[in-house]
């Protein structure tokens, strides 16, 4: 074959081959091609293949309809005013049908910058009537009101508001400081009221334990005292028995014998003890003693003194 003749062959093979390609559409699953002919929108192509006319229709657009994620910032005052930076999280997708996936393409020129806008709003209008520790204490309430406003105005265009997540609120470096002083302050208090509820229960513990020991010490006493008069009741039955002696007599002999037993025990680990008699009788015998020790003791002086007299003489 001439080769002047295969050029034409050639291309028209080429031309054949640009035609399949631009034929030729291939859509991912969970997106969506929007299709236009000579500039004006013809049809939707789902996932899998299809066919359009070259030259003539073309993708105008590939819409992704899995749930996507737009992460704003924004700086704004409290109503105590704090400086804070505050990040949300915007979650979105575009609603599976044919006119929610047309709009979200034609009917926003910029939806993540519109998006940004509409948080922007919201949050500049939320969080100033709030004050700081409102803001991280409702933080779901900031959400919520982000959440319906954007839906309310973005809703009509395709797209379907997931969540509006807070995902950080930092105040300025000064207040942050501030509030962890407070905190650890609070945190010493808690721990100073813990540690005297805790030392306060130790000393009622102990308190009832001592009652109950004095209580115990006490019934052991009493006891003790029951024992022993039993005892002396059992000797004078005893004693009587045997005896023509009445009764109070025996019970003289008991007390006095009870009398030098307890002197003994009391002497036996301290031999230097001095038992002083503790009746109104041992008393004066105890002064009547005391005097006449004196009296002795000036008359021996007395005498000793004369007797030097006489010899000098």
């Amino acid at each position: 074959m001439n080769p002047q003749e295969l050029i034409p062959i050639g291309i028209a093979g080429l031309f054949a081959l640009v035609l399949i390609y631009k034929a030729v559409v291939i859509t991912k699953q969970k997106q969506a091609n929007l299709i236009e002919r000579l500039g004006k929108f013809k049809s939707i192509r789902r996932a899998g293949f299809s066919l359009i006319i070259p030259f003539i229709d073309k993708v105008a657009y590939n819409q992704d309809l899995r749930i996507n994620e737009l992460t704003v910032d924004i700086e704004t005052i409290t109503k105590d005013k704090v400086s804070v930076h505050i990040s949300v999280a915007v979650q979105y997708y575009i609603k599976d049908t044919p006119e929610s996936i047309k709009n979200s393409a034609y009917e926003l020129s910029n939806f993540r910058q519109q998006i940004r806008s509409y948080v922007f709003d919201e949050i500049r209008a939320e969080v100033p009537r709030k004050e700081l520790d409102q803001v991280f204490e409702n933080k779901e309430d900031i959400e919520r009101a982000v959440k319906t406003g954007l839906s309310s105005a973005i809703e009509q265009y395709g797209f379907i508001i997931q969540n509006a997540l807070v995902v950080d609120i930092d105040p300025d470096p000064n207040v942050k400081d501030a509030m962890n002083r407070i905190n650890a302050a609070t945190r010493d208090k808690i721990a100073a009221e813990e540690e005297g509820e805790a030392a306060k229960i130790r000393k009622v513990k102990a308190a009832e334990a001592e009652a109950e020991s004095k209580r115990l010490q006490g019934q052991g006493i009493a006891d003790q005292r029951n024992a022993i008069i039993k005892g002396f009741e059992e000797s004078i039955s005893a004693f009587g028995a045997n005896t023509d002696i009445d009764q109070k007599e025996i019970m003289n002999f008991v007390i006095l014998t009870q009398y030098y037993d307890t002197m003994r025990e009391m002497a036996k680990d301290n031999p230097n003890v001095i038992f002083m008699p503790h009746s109104p009788e041992g008393q004066r015998f105890t002064s009547e003693m005391l005097a006449a020790e004196l009296a002795a003791e000036q008359l021996k002086n007395s005498g000793g003194h004369s007797g030097t007299d006489v010899g000098n003489g």
